[in-house]
């Protein structure tokens, strides 16, 4: 059978085994079906906080009216719960998604989330901590886990503010993003100032191999990994390919499984956070996040069968 992602979705595989199934629905909804078993956590290097290996984002997919009744966007946020997901990452840029973001937590009864945002302005100092409390008010925590400077946009005028955050209590951990200037990215990273750094990386976008990876694990930056599928592009490579007979080693019962498993190999990766608005991709993309990662033999033959 084919068992790229739409496939391997819509055949039942993943809601309709009874093995899937008690994974996939929490027991909060099914009286005879025990807890989704939650996914493994690695730790962030400068504490040894334990955090997730699946995230959510939330760029697109939550930009939608804040006012309005969303039960599939509240279903897709009560699963990555339910799964023992924490770290849902956001920024002023996507829109009304921190709004969404805080509309649905209200509306689930919870905080319990690792919350990150970014600020992303080039108006100065004052321009980004009034951002950045608009942002607390929108997503609802008393203070953010994780504040980013978005793209290195104002990266002169924010880092001090953030770090004064940091030693103040308001944050607990700063970070930036970026999706090129990789070299200012590795400055920041061995400069010691950095607790997370947020890039893109994929089996179709690697170029964070080569040195922010390496300095990140060298240097204690824990990572979020933006875009792990490309926006779809890589289930378009994958099209019409059989999952291989490999992907039960590591437990794999979907292409989204092996993409998410094949970054959690890499030992510099903490946490993927892919977006999505539909529940049963969710449920699939968290499973990525339960049991056995591939070698670097694996790996190799993964982008080997993947890419070419």
């Amino acid at each position: 059978m084919t068992v790229d992602r739409r496939t391997f979705l819509r055949s039942g595989l993943l809601a309709g085994s009874a093995a899937s199934l008690t994974r996939t629905l929490p027991a909060s909804r099914r009286d005879d079906a025990p807890s989704i078993r939650a996914i493994q956590r690695r730790r962030i290097p400068k504490t040894g906080e334990l955090l997730p290996v699946i995230g959510l984002g939330t760029s697109r997919t939550l930009n939608v009216d804040p006012s309005g009744d969303h039960p599939a966007l509240r279903e897709v946020l009560q699963g990555f719960l339910d799964w023992g997901g924490t770290c849902v990452d956001s920024s002023p840029m996507y829109g009304n998604s921190e709004s969404v973001v805080g509309a649905l937590l209200g509306q689930l009864g919870r905080q319990d989330l690792f919350y990150a945002t970014k600020v992303w302005t080039d108006k100065g100092k004052q321009a980004g901590i009034d951002q950045m409390e608009q942002s607390r008010q929108r997503m609802g925590p008393e203070r953010f886990d994780l504040m980013q400077v978005h793209n290195l946009v104002g990266l002169e005028e924010h880092m001090p503010t953030l770090e004064q955050m940091k030693a103040e209590g308001r944050i607990r951990y700063l970070g930036v993003t970026e999706m090129r200037d990789w070299e200012t990215v590795e400055k920041l990273i061995v400069s010691d100032k950095l607790d997370f750094v947020q890039i893109p990386y994929s089996l179709g976008e690697r170029a964070v191999e080569a040195r922010i990876l390496p300095a990140a694990r060298d240097h204690g930056v824990a990572t979020l990994i933006m875009r792990p599928f490309v926006r779809g592009q890589l289930f378009q490579a994958v099209k019409g390919k059989e999952l291989p007979g490999w992907a039960a080693e590591i437990d794999c019962t979907s292409w989204a499984q092996v993409f998410l498993k094949w970054l959690l190999g890499h030992p510099a990766v903490t946490c993927p956070i892919p977006a999505t608005s539909k529940p049963h991709h969710l449920h699939d993309n968290m499973q990525g996040g339960v049991g056995a990662v591939p070698d670097t033999a694996l790996r190799a033959r993964i982008l080997e069968e993947v890419v070419g």
